[in-house]
C-alpha cells in the first residue's frame, strides 16, 4: 500500500497524516469499549469504537475537532453508537468553538442491522451540524474513501461549509446498488465502474460545483486542501440558502435534459467529454477551474 494514499489508508492512518504530530486526542477510544448493543444482540461482530474515530487535534497549529470513519468496519455504516459519537462531536464544536470540524466520511450510509436507530442518528447529526455552523464553526467534509459518501451522510456532507474530493472519491444520496435495486439495471448499472465514477465521482462533483476543492489521492495534499478551506468559512444565512436554491434551479434548467455526465460536460464546454476521465489531476484541475466559473451562469 502506498503510505501516502488516502484511499487505501484506514481511519487512524488518515488522522495521523492529516493533523499535527502529537496533537491528536481521541474521544471515546477503543479502550472505552463503547460498542453497538444491536450488533451484539444479533450475533454480529462489533468494533470497540463502532467504526468511527472522534477527537481533537491541531492542523497547522489551529485547534480542530475531527471524525474519521473506519472503511473496513461494515462499510463505514452509521448505527446508534457511531451516530451518537458524531452528534456529540458536533455539539461539542458548537459549545467549544474550535477553528473547524473536519469530517472524514467513508460510508455506504445507515447500517441496515440498526436501520431505525441509524436513521434517527442521521437526523441528530444534521441538527448538530447546523448548531455548529450557527456558532460560527466551519465544517469541512472529506469524501475520498473506498466506500464513497452515500445515504444520510451524503446529505449531511452537502450541508457542510465545504466538501473536498479526489478522483477516487464518490458522493451521492443513493449508492449505485441502491439505485439499481430500486429502479433496475436499465436505469443504473452498478457494475459499470466508469458510469459510477463519472456520475458520482470527484471529477464530476467538482466540475458542477458540488465539491469546493479537488485534491490528489494523497494524505499530504488533502491536508493542504483542508487547511486552505478552514480560512474560507461559508456563512449559513437565509441569503446564502436562497442563493444556493437559485443556483440549483439554474442547474436543473441547464442540465435537466442530460442523460449522462458526458452530456453535462459537453454543455459546460468540455471539448472532449469522453476523454475527460482520462485526464491526470493537474490537467483536469486546470480545465475545471476555467469551466466551473460558467457552471451557474
Amino acid at each position: 500500500m502506498p503510505a501516502a494514499s488516502y484511499y487505501e489508508s484506514n481511519a487512524r492512518q488518515r488522522v495521523r497524516g492529516l493533523f499535527d504530530d502529537g496533537t491528536v486526542v481521541e474521544i471515546l477510544p477503543p479502550q472505552a469499549r463503547v460498542t453497538s448493543p444491536h450488533l451484539a444482540a444479533l450475533g454480529m461482530p462489533v468494533a470497540l469504537d463502532d467504526g468511527v474515530m472522534t477527537g481533537s487535534a491541531r492542523l497547522d497549529g489551529r485547534p480542530v475537532l475531527f471524525a474519521a470513519e473506519e472503511p473496513a468496519f461494515m462499510g463505514g455504516s452509521v448505527g446508534e453508537v457511531h451516530g451518537a459519537k458524531l452528534t456529540g462531536l458536533l455539539l461539542r464544536a458548537a459549545r467549544d468553538r474550535p477553528d473547524a470540524v473536519v469530517l472524514l466520511w467513508d460510508t455506504g450510509g445507515v447500517r441496515l442491522h440498526e436501520a431505525n436507530a441509524g436513521l434517527i442518528a442521521i437526523s441528530e447529526i444534521q441538527r448538530a451540524l447546523f448548531q455548529a455552523r450557527a456558532a460560527g464553526v466551519p465544517v469541512i467534509a472529506v469524501c475520498a474513501g473506498a466506500n464513497g459518501c452515500y445515504g444520510g451522510l451524503g446529505i449531511v456532507a452537502r450541508s457542510c461549509d465545504h466538501i473536498v474530493m479526489t478522483e477516487e472519491g464518490r458522493h451521492s444520496v443513493s449508492g449505485p446498488e441502491v439505485i439499481e435495486s430500486q429502479q433496475g439495471v436499465e436505469e443504473f448499472d452498478a457494475s459499470d465502474r466508469a458510469l459510477v465514477w463519472r456520475t458520482m465521482g470527484g471529477k464530476h462533483r467538482y466540475l458542477i460545483g458540488e465539491a469546493s476543492s479537488f485534491a490528489l489521492d494523497s494524505i499530504a495534499d488533502l491536508r493542504r486542501a483542508v487547511a486552505v478551506l478552514i480560512e474560507r468559512p461559508a456563512p449559513l444565512t437565509l441569503e446564502t440558502v436562497q442563493r444556493e436554491h437559485a443556483a440549483l434551479a439554474r442547474r436543473l434548467r441547464r442540465f435537466g435534459g442530460a442523460s449522462d455526465a458526458t452530456e453535462v460536460w459537453a454543455l459546460l464546454g468540455v471539448a472532449d467529454p469522453a476523454g475527460l476521465p482520462m485526464l491526470d489531476e493537474q490537467d483536469f484541475i486546470a480545465l475545471a477551474d476555467t469551466l466551473r466559473e460558467r457552471c451557474d451562469d
